[in-house]
């Protein structure tokens, strides 16, 4: 075997890790302090011009959200509050794809939505699926590289694909979604969305929860079929675009149910599996989804590029009431997403109308490309001119405390973590035989292109023979493999 080269920074050091982030201990945050880390996600931010790296080709659409239950309890957010009625943004997208690729590609869909509070915009960036491909943003753009184009031919290739998924466990679960009807939905309308991370709330006593985020359709869940999303590809790729403005211009506006589940903070701690793990959901059986309100898209944008294209979400807009957690890929998006946006559009972009909060901006940043509202002297902080002064009073809640060594770890392992159980009860659980069915010949069809070798097909059967032994088998036959 050839002996393989040293993965280096871009300034040729020899690369701490190719798979973990640095953190406060196996289960903590994530450091500044992890060059290389940032090195890769500031860099993957910058691959493409001017289309968005990720999620390129998406629509949207404006809304409300209204709060009608009680839960403040568990959050101080005034959004969240009974009776309070927000207004929102929403651009939904498929991940991979360039601008001008297919709306029914077999893709998760992006979910992102902003809400314009009077605390500042709040931003839930999630997908249409409750996980995700990988647990550590270390992995991010390596992931993504898998799913573009090749170096070589500027070709797309499954054989990379599934070289990247099964060299990566913990994709299965995500992979496992994608590979049922769920991956081609018919419509944006018709498809769930979800916050996908875990989140902080904590209310106005400093009680502290963990939070995640689920958005049901109350249209009902539709999906295309391989052979119907083929079909559609071609009679209209633009089939998901259309089909939101045109039932919003009839009047017929989409709505979804808003739920929550709520984990007590001290629950974390020794939970049977780290809550925090992107890979996977938490069984409603442990923390039951509560229905909070609902959410309604009733305006079409006037100007496709300015309210849409130039859209900007980030995990990292937070109101007083909700914060972070410990999930390393949420720690990662909440540098890399401003990032990308000072990149794409420029160090001003939250000044542009789609983006500027609905309270007014008190701050200390001023000039750079395409500024128009910079602030009045005095333009630093700490002062003695009357200028604004922060107040952490408003943020009380949200710290807590957290401790261990510096490492680039996975997890620590808790009593029940494996990357295995929870696709394995989605096929045995939640999948009709009829999904099952379905399931096994879109990844056949998938892991058949002609550049997929046939020792990575072997890969192939062995990656869903360790999901669940008939899905495995029924893949190695449709590929003609044994791949025991």
């Amino acid at each position: 075997m050839t002996e393989r080269p040293v993965t280096t920074t871009d300034a040729g050091q020899p690369a701490p890790s190719d798979e973990h982030s640095q953190s406060v201990g196996p289960n903590g945050p994530l450091l500044l302090q992890d060059h290389y880390l940032i090195q890769k996600m500031a860099h993957f931010n910058r691959e493409r011009v001017p289309e968005r790296v990720v999620h390129a080709k998406g629509g949207g659409a404006y809304g409300v959200l209204e709060i009608t239950e009680d839960v403040s309890q568990y959050t101080k957010a005034k959004l969240f509050q009974p009776g309070a009625r927000t207004e929102s943004l929403v651009r939904f997208s498929t991940v991979a794809g360039e601008n001008g690729s297919a709306d029914t590609a077999r893709d998760p869909r992006g979910f992102a939505m902003k809400f314009y509070t009077e605390d500042g915009n709040y931003d839930i960036v999630g997908n249409n699926t409750p996980i995700f491909f990988i647990r550590d943003p270390q992995k991010f753009s390596d992931f993504i590289h898998s799913q573009k184009r090749r170096a070589d031919n500027h070709l797309h290739d499954h054989n990379m694909q599934w070289d990247f998924w099964t060299l990566s466990p913990e994709s299965a679960h995500q992979v496992s979604f994608l590979m049922t009807d769920r991956g081609t939905p018919a419509s944006w309308r018709h498809m769930h969305g979800f916050g996908s991370h875990t989140f902080l709330w904590y209310n106005a006593a400093g009680d502290k929860f963990w939070v995640k985020y689920h958005f049901k359709t109350d249209q009902g869940i539709r999906n295309l079929t391989a052979a119907e999303a083929k079909a559609a590809e071609a009679a209209d790729p633009d089939l998901h675009t259309r089909d939101l403005f045109e039932a919003i211009r009839r009047g017929e506006h989409p709505s979804w149910t808003v739920n929550v589940q709520i984990m007590p903070f001290e629950d974390a701690a020794d939970y049977r599996f780290n809550p925090f793990d992107l890979t996977k959901v938490w069984p409603h059986s442990d923390y039951p989804e509560i229905t909070i309100g609902r959410w309604t898209l009733n305006r079409n944008p006037e100007n496709y590029f300015a309210e849409i294209e130039q859209a900007s979400f980030e995990p990292s807009n937070f109101v007083p009431g909700i914060g972070p957690s410990p999930d390393k890929m949420l720690q990662g998006r909440l540098f890399s997403y401003p990032d990308a946006h000072r990149y794409r559009i420029g160090p001003n972009y939250l000044q542009l109308p789609v983006n500027r909060p609905k309270n007014e901006v008190h701050s200390y940043n001023f000039d750079g490309p395409m500024t128009f509202q910079n602030p009045a002297d005095p333009v630093y902080a700490p002062n003695s001119a009357g200028g604004p002064a922060a107040d952490p009073t408003l943020w009380s809640g949200e710290q807590y405390g957290v401790a261990g060594e510096i490492v680039r770890s996975a997890y620590q392992l808790h009593r029940e973590d494996d990357d295995f159980s929870q696709p394995r009860a989605l096929w045995e659980k939640v999948l009709s035989e009829v999904d099952r069915e379905h399931m096994v010949a879109n990844i056949t069809g998938h892991a058949s292109a002609p550049e997929v070798t046939e020792e990575m097909k072997r890969r192939v059967v062995q990656y869903w023979r360790n999901v669940h032994k008939d899905l495995g088998d029924g893949v190695a036959l449709g590929l003609g493999v044994d791949g025991g």
